[in-house]
C-alpha cells in the first residue's frame, strides 16, 4: 500500500509543479520551500515505524497541502486526496470514509479547479480501494496458508503417531502369535510327548516282569507320539502362509518401499487366479522384479514404477514398467542376462522394452514345476 500511495502523491506533485512553476514560469522561493516541507512530511510517513508517529506525520502532510493551497496556489488541493486515503489507512477505518472525506474540499475549492480535483480524487480513491483489497486478499491468503501449515503439521504428527502405533501393533501381534504358538505347543504337543515318555518309562520297567503289559504301554506311547507329530504338522500348516499370499504381499512390500524410501510412486496390479502360481514362479518373478526396479532407480530417472501380475491360460506374466527416460537400444547387461537365465530355467522368457519408459516382462509357463525346498 505504501508504494501505491507514494506513487500517487509523486504523480500529483509533479503535475502541480509543472503547472504552477514551470508552465507559469513563477520563480517564487515559497514554492520551493513549500514543496520541500511537503516532501519531507510525506517521506517521514513510511520511514516512521511507530503507528502513532505515522499518523502524526500523515496529519501534518495533509495540513501542509491545505496550507499551501490557501497561501500559495489552489492546485495544492490536488495533493489532499492521497493524503486523506493515507490517513484512513493509518487509522484502520473503512474505505468508504476516504471517499466521504474527499468530498469536503469541493465546497471550498475554486470552481475552475473542480474537474481536476474530482479526477484526482477519483483516481486516488480507486487506487486506494484496489490496493486495500489486494492487501486484504494477501492477508486472507496468509491466514489460509498458516491454517494449511498448521493442518499439515497436525497431519504429520498424526501420521507419525499412526506409524508408531502400527509399528507397536505389529510388534504386539508378533508377540501374541508367539505366545499363542508356545502355549499351543505346551498344551497339546508338550502334554502328548510327556504322556508318551511316561508310557515308555513304564514299559521299560515292565519289560522283563510283564512283557505283554510292556508291549501295550509301548504301543500306547507310539500312538501318542504319532498323534503329537500330527498335531505339530497341523500347527505348522495352519501357521505357514500360503504361497500366493506370501508372494503377492512381497511384491506389494516392494512397491510400498519405493514410496517410503525413494519418493517414487509404486503401484501393484494383479489379475487372474494367483492361487495357481507356484512358489518357484513367485521366486523368479520377485527376483526379476527386484532387478528391474534396481535398474530403474539407477538409470531410469523414473517418478513411478508399476508392477502387474497376470495369470493367463498358458502363461504367468509379470511386467515391471516405469515412466523414465527409456532406451532406444537395449544392451543386455548382467541384470537382464540373469533375469533371462532365471526364467529359462523353467522354460520361460524375458522381454525388455525401452519405448515410453522401460519395461521388463517375465513370461513363465503355467506347467512349471513347484519348488519344494525354498519359499517364495
Amino acid at each position: 500500500m505504501d508504494y501505491r500511495i507514494i506513487g500517487n502523491k509523486a504523480a500529483l506533485f509533479i503535475y502541480i509543479l509543472a503547472v504552477s512553476y514551470f508552465l507559469t514560469e513563477q520563480a517564487d522561493a515559497r514554492y520551493l520551500l513549500a514543496s520541500l516541507i511537503y516532501l519531507s512530511l510525506n517521506i517521514a510517513v513510511p520511514i516512521f515505524k511507530h503507528p502513532k508517529r505515522k499518523r502524526v506525520a500523515g496529519v501534518l502532510a495533509a495540513a501542509s497541502a491545505i496550507f499551501c493551497a490557501w497561501q500559495l496556489d489552489p492546485l495544492f488541493l490536488l495533493l489532499l486526496p492521497p493524503n486523506l486515503c493515507e490517513l484512513v489507512w493509518l487509522a484502520g477505518a473503512k474505505t468508504r470514509y476516504a471517499g466521504l472525506l474527499m468530498v469536503v474540499p469541493l465546497f471550498v475549492a475554486p470552481k475552475e479547479l473542480d474537474p481536476a480535483y474530482v479526477l484526482a480524487a477519483l483516481l486516488s480513491f480507486l487506487l486506494f480501494a484496489h490496493g486495500r483489497a489486494a492487501l486484504e486478499r494477501i492477508a486472507m491468503l496468509e491466514e489460509i496458508n498458516e491454517k494449511t501449515r498448521d493442518d499439515l503439521e497436525r497431519l504429520t504428527r498424526s501420521l507419525n503417531e499412526n506409524t508408531d502405533y502400527m509399528r507397536r501393533s505389529a510388534y504386539t501381534i508378533k508377540l501374541e502369535e508367539r505366545n499363542r504358538l508356545s502355549q499351543q505347543i505346551h498344551d497339546d504337543i508338550g502334554h502328548a510327548m510327556a504322556g508318551a515318555l511316561i508310557q515308555m518309562e513304564a514299559s521299560r520297567m515292565l519289560l522283563l516282569s510283564n512283557p505283554d503289559k510292556a508291549a501295550e504301554l509301548l504301543g500306547n506311547a507310539i500312538h501318542i507320539s504319532k498323534d503329537g507329530l500330527e498335531r505339530i504338522r497341523l500347527t505348522l500348516k495352519d501357521t505357514k502362509p500360503s504361497s500366493e499370499e506370501l508372494g503377492i504381499n512381497r511384491l506389494r512390500l516392494m512397491t510400498d518401499e519405493l514410496s517410503a524410501n525413494h519418493g517414487i510412486q509404486g503401484t501393484l496390479f494383479h489379475q487372474g487366479d494367483i492361487d495357481t502360481i507356484t512358489p518357484l514362479q513367485w521366486k523368479i518373478m520377485r527376483e526379476n522384479a527386484t532387478e528391474a526396479i534396481t535398474n530403474s532407480l539407477k538409470y531410469g530417472k523414473a517418478t513411478s514404477i508399476h508392477i502387474e501380475v497376470h495369470v493367463l491360460n498358458k502363461f504367468v506374466k509379470c511386467v515391471v514398467s516405469d515412466n523414465g527416460v527409456g532406451s532406444g537400444k537395449i544392451v543386455k547387461g548382467l541384470g537382464i542376462v540373469g533375469m533371462e537365465e532365471r526364467a529359462a530355467s523353467i522354460g520361460g522368457t524375458v522381454i525388455a522394452d525401452g519405448n515410453k519408459g522401460f519395461s521388463v516382462t517375465t513370461l513363465l509357463p503355467k506347467a512349471a514345476p513347484a519348488l519344494t525346498d525354498d519359499s517364495p
